[in-house]
């Protein structure tokens, strides 16, 4: 079905503008969304679904999060009037001074140190209001009765999973040596154990305890890099996000290690445009927002990386007078050249995420991303524990001269970055958006074309997660290892063939892909002026969008 986008523009929208005036919870899995939503019918707040939401989601959509990884958590505290971002990113292990030039793809190997639980836990500590244990048993409950696997998790396990290379993972996702399929019940019994021992002793269980001692044991067995001390150093960090201002909207983002910056940087750039330059849909639009892009990651290549490592001028990089500087360099005749945008390192030789926002009647508000990597992450779950561990380790850099280069103790460079959004109104903030997406480099560019439809077209969130999408690659920026790919434009087929080739007179590479094929799952929470809250999830996933 389709129907009208606002201003007459048919996009092909499939989604209805759900509305309620209560709470929401938006995530990619409709067992996690229906898991959020009772825990807040429970008399939880957005803290308690959230820290719910987070350990269900790593049971019933495996392929993206889980224990086994990370993530940055975006809190509203409505009552403090604070918003502050959870950074539960892991470090490279101690033992990772042993590699040279090679990082593994997929085993354990690949696995940096796990930072979700302790900073799902932190957030719970400091802000929840019903018991771990409640938040913690349906995720219990789900991993030890068993959960249907989804279409697109059965393709996903055919096609780019490995997991029929580790024995312990086929003890899950396998039967009779070949990998399950769609529909079949998944049953991860010592992942319940191992969840139940959370909930009773919270963060201490996973990092000091026997889970830690079965991770290390296991790691160690294996060729892995994680240490004892690894674990028990570890703590996820509370911090202050950063932001700008987009017309007149405040923009919050995750600060550095995350991309974070490179959106508000392109936001910056494209305020500078009339908004008839960026009209969802249109050549211009593309082209104005991919140049602006490609100006911010250039410098996420020359400066982003763990601020305890390397100096970031943040200021620099968030001010109106530097945006309007990179502005100026756009034409909307012609693309920039490669060569005006070099980036003077060679690859080296030699994903995936899960996203979910909450609103709850009190008003607070999570926005929060958490990923093992890749799909499946390193392939490789810990033996007796049921932990399906990241492969995060892949996006870090040999070259010794990169400042996202590899460092025992460093916090790589993430591409997560969950978003809130706040009207400015007489030096009061309001919040008007909560929104994400997974999709790893094309996470900040995603966002973008969201945030641009619902500020400066007024678009309903359902319609900023339907509307076509592009996505711009660019040689030598990936993130994953070797950290090179084809530099092109991907568009959607329902662009059209004119847009493509109006895209290619300026200078684009431009490929086509399917009508729903784009990269990215954006999930979508409004709050307009009367209390009014919408709510969307991107059809792309298996996500539910619920509000009430």
């Amino acid at each position: 079905m389709t129907h009208n986008l606002p201003h007459g523009k048919n996009l092909g929208s499939i989604n209805p503008n759900m509305v309620g005036y209560t709470s929401s919870v938006v995530t990619n899995h409709w067992l996690a969304s229906m898991v959020g939503r009772d825990i807040l019918n429970k008399g939880g707040n957005a803290f308690d679904a959230a820290c719910a939401v987070s350990f269900m989601l790593g049971v019933v959509e495996p392929q993206m999060s889980g224990i086994g990884g990370d993530g940055f958590i975006m809190m509203f505290d409505k009552l403090a009037d604070k918003v502050s971002v959870i950074n539960a990113t892991g470090p490279a292990p101690e033992l990772s001074s042993q590699i040279k030039d090679f990082i593994n793809y997929k085993s354990i190997k690949s696995s940096s140190v796990p930072g979700l639980v302790s900073g799902v836990i932190k957030m719970h500590e400091a802000k929840g209001s019903i018991s771990l244990k409640e938040c913690l048993k349906p995720a219990i409950i789900a991993a030890s009765e068993g959960i249907p696997l989804s279409e697109d998790q059965g393709h996903s396990l055919e096609i780019e999973s490995e997991m029929n290379k580790f024995d312990s993972s086929m003890k899950i996702w396998g039967e009779n040596n070949k990998l399950k399929s769609f529909g079949e019940k998944i049953i991860n019994e010592d992942l319940a154990k191992t969840l139940s021992l959370i909930a009773d002793n919270g963060s201490d269980a996973f990092y000091k305890g026997k889970i830690a001692e079965r991770i290390v044991s296991y790691s160690n067995q294996k060729g892995g890099y994680i240490t004892k001390k690894d674990l028990e150093n570890f703590n996820a960090e509370i911090v202050d996000p950063i932001s700008t201002i987009y017309r007149g909207y405040k923009v919050y983002e995750s600060p550095p290690n995350s991309s974070g910056i490179t959106l508000l940087q392109q936001l910056n750039i494209i305020e500078n445009f009339d908004t008839s330059v960026l009209k969802p849909g249109s050549y211009t639009a593309i082209h104005a927002m991919t140049e602006a892009k490609r100006l911010a990651f250039y410098d996420r290549e020359k400066y982003l990386a763990d601020p305890k490592y390397a100096e970031i001028p943040v200021e620099m990089l968030l001010s109106k007078e530097y945006a309007f500087s990179q502005f100026k360099r756009i034409s909307l005749s012609k693309r920039i050249k490669d060569s005006d945008l070099e980036i003077n390192y060679l690859p080296d030789k030699v994903g995936d995420t899960t996203y979910f926002c909450i609103l709850d009647s009190f008003g607070n508000a999570v926005s929060q991303l958490q990923s093992i990597q890749t799909q499946w992450g390193s392939g490789d779950v810990v033996e007796g524990t049921g932990i399906l561990m990241n492969n995060r380790m892949t996006y870090w850099h040999l070259d010794k001269n990169h400042v996202n280069n590899l460092v025992p103790g460093k916090r790589v460079r993430h591409t997560m970055n969950p978003v809130m959004v706040f009207e400015e109104d007489g030096g009061k903030e309001s919040l008007r958006l909560i929104c994400g997406t997974p999709g790893a480099d094309t996470q900040v560019q995603t966002n973008m074309q969201t945030i641009s439809s619902f500020i400066d077209f007024n678009f309903k969130v359902g319609e900023s997660v339907s509307m076509p999408r592009w996505t711009h690659y660019q040689n030598l920026t990936e993130s994953t290892i070797p950290h090179s790919i084809k530099t092109h434009i991907n568009i959607e087929e329902r662009f059209g063939v004119d847009i493509k080739r109006k895209l290619e007179s300026l200078g684009h590479n431009v490929e086509m892909c399917g009508a729903w094929e784009g990269k990215g799952s954006e999930g979508m929470i409004s709050l307009d002026k009367k209390g009014l809250i919408g709510a969307a999830v991107d059809p792309r996933r298996d996500g539910q969008a619920l509000v009430w």
